[in-house]
This record gives structure tokens, sequence and C-alpha cells, in this order.
């Protein structure tokens, strides 16, 4: 059993090396670009939808166009946390729990692993949103 710990610890070294590729610098530091992006998807999305009124923009993620239609921006603005915190607690949780049982490298690697999708669609959805309110 010991020995298979010891190898688990070392695919951790190639985990964490893997995450740090993808973002080098310390896993706390994507919680910062999370709250920073919910609050650009929310504006550039409110202002494409509520003051462009471009007919043919749409929210095409399903929560969002739900929350849209069940409350507008408010709801929108509500269930965006929500999503971001749920998936920050999750990450951090995970990181926690490596960490706590020895395994720091995946700690790092599941903390990474789980936000920068989020970070890479959200960044995406702003980007679209901004050049959608210049056609």
């Amino acid at each position: 059993m010991n020995k298979c710990r010891e190898i688990d610890r070392n695919l951790g070294n190639y985990a964490e090396r893997l995450s740090r590729i993808i973002w080098p610098w310390h896993e706390l530091w994507l919680l910062l670009v999370v709250g920073i992006l919910i609050i650009g998807d929310y504006t550039s999305t409110y202002a494409l939808l509520e003051l462009k009124r471009n007919p043919t923009a749409y929210e095409s993620g399903r929560l969002a166009l739900w929350a849209l239609q069940r409350g507008g921006f408010p709801y929108l603005f509500v269930i965006d946390i929500t999503a971001a915190v749920i998936l920050s607690l999750a990450a951090l949780i995970a990181r926690r729990l490596y960490i706590k049982h020895g395994f720091t490298g995946y700690g790092r690697a599941a903390c990474v692993f789980i936000l920068t999708p989020y970070i890479i669609y959200t960044i995406y959805a702003v980007v679209n949103n901004i050049i959608l309110q210049f056609r």
C-alpha cells in the first residue's frame, strides 16, 4: 500500500507540472480571475442584450437563458455568481482534500483543471459579446 502511495505522489508531481504549464501563477489567483470574469460576462451581456438591443443577439447558455426568461437581469446575476461560487468551492474543496491526504500536486492540478475550462468559456463569452457590440 505504501508503494502505491509513493507512485501516486510521483504522478502527482507530473500533474502539478502540467497544471503549472496551464496556470503558472498561484492557484488562488484563479479565483480573482473568475470574479473579474463574472463581472465582465454580466456587464457585456447586459450591454449587448439590454442597452444595444441587437435583434440577432441572444443568450446561448441554457442556464443563463432560463434565468433571463424567469427573472431578467437580476436573476441572471444571481445565477452567474452561483455557478462561479459552486465551481470555485468544488476546486477549493478538491485542492484541500488532496493536500490534506499528502497529494499536493494533485491538489493544485484539481484546482487548475476545474476552474480553467470555466475561465476559457467565460473569456470567449465576454469577447464574443464585445465583438457583437460593434456589429
